[in-house]
């Protein structure tokens, strides 16, 4: 898993008909080596743009949606309500 933060959303109007229904937004990475990347995400709890959000990726995204052939690598599963600091 990854934090990021949504930056835009995503429109397609040509697109694999599994992925009809999902909310396709863009990402940045925030924190560790990735930082700054940027990456396609399905959201499915109804994120918005400026939310730092926790993105899972690979095989276990695909699991979220409930369905391992939809051409998904990438779904936000939760949303940051604050940082915790362990010093």
């Amino acid at each position: 898993m990854v934090t990021a933060r949504l930056i835009d959303n995503v429109w397609a109007t040509r697109k694999a008909d599994s992925l009809n229904g999902l909310k396709l937004m863009l990402a940045e990475i925030i924190g560790g080596a990735c930082e700054g990347q940027r990456m396609v995400v399905a959201d499915i709890i109804s994120a918005g743009i400026g939310d730092r959000v926790i993105v899972c990726q690979g095989s276990s995204a695909r699991r979220m949606l409930g369905d391992d052939n939809i051409p998904v690598d990438a779904v936000v599963v939760g949303i940051i309500d604050e940082d915790c600091n362990f010093g």
